[in-house]
């Protein structure tokens, strides 16, 4: 009895010890997004560095993206028709390919890849700097290490990820086009009419507003791993991990939450 008694408080201990770290991580967290919008409105900006961080964003996952959403457009294609033909409604498929990739897919799908390929790549590069205090470094220059390196990381992925998800949407659709053109011989006109007839401005901003967020909340998982990496390699290798796997839960629960509410008002 005396031994259970001891490993009773024990277990309570850790219990209660992993609350405080979790609500302490949370605190930290919430700082941290606060220290990023009172150094982002506040000059002098690094309108250099963005640019740069928004080529390394955008452009080098152009061709990711432009894979990916082709692939996307082809396949739901092929996949919705047997369904539609079932019903006789086939000249429907158009519409149901645009609503699919404009109000869930195209948003969905490029802020995944953008998590996996930007976001891996923040969490090691900022870790990588860390652990080499190549940031402490900066510091000592009197170089602002935040604004630098998170501000514009952070600014980067919030504004490439809605010209990717556009992009990725057009991709998507001219995908969808080459296959109903090959089975049904529908003419580009014909199709985007049809595509196009059931999308309206909500649509298109919510999916605008979802890849807005996506990209803050995958710049800001990738820095905030990163920029607090301990541990060497081994922590470089935890943040670019952690970055990703953060940034996709959070991006599935926003998913949930702004279909939710972009329904109520639709």
């Amino acid at each position: 009895m005396k031994a259970n008694d001891d490993i009773l408080p024990k277990k309570k201990y850790l219990i209660s010890k992993g609350i405080d770290t979790f609500f302490l991580e949370i605190y930290d967290v919430f700082k941290f997004i606060g220290l990023f919008f009172k150094e982002a409105f506040s000059a002098p900006f690094e309108w250099r560095e963005i640019i740069n961080q928004c080529y390394n964003v955008g452009y080098k996952s152009l061709s990711l993206i432009s894979l990916t959403g082709f692939i996307i457009g082809i396949v739901f294609t092929k996949q919705s028709r047997p369904s539609l033909s079932t019903f006789g409604a086939s000249s429907w498929l158009p519409s149901l390919v645009s609503i699919a990739i404009i109000r869930a897919l195209a948003p969905l799908v490029t802020a995944l890849i953008a998590a996996g390929k930007v976001g891996s790549n923040i969490g090691a590069e900022l870790g990588s700097m860390k652990v080499t205090e190549q940031i402490d470094a900066m510091e000592v220059s009197a170089t602002n290490p935040f604004k630098f390196l998170v501000v514009s990381r952070v600014i980067a992925t919030t504004f490439m990820l809605p010209v990717l998800t556009l992009y990725s949407g057009l991709v998507g659709m001219l995908g969808s086009y080459i296959n109903v053109h090959q089975n049904e011989q529908t003419s580009f006109a014909a199709f985007v009419k049809n595509a196009f007839s059931t999308i309206s401005f909500l649509d298109i901003n919510s999916s605008i507003f979802k890849a807005i967020c996506y990209g803050f909340t995958i710049g800001v998982a990738g820095c905030y791993q990163g920029y607090y990496a301990q541990n060497g390699t081994q922590g470089v290798g935890r943040a670019a991990n952690a970055a990703v796997v953060v940034s996709m839960f959070l991006i599935f629960v926003e998913e949930m939450i702004i279909v939710q509410f972009v329904n109520a008002i639709r």
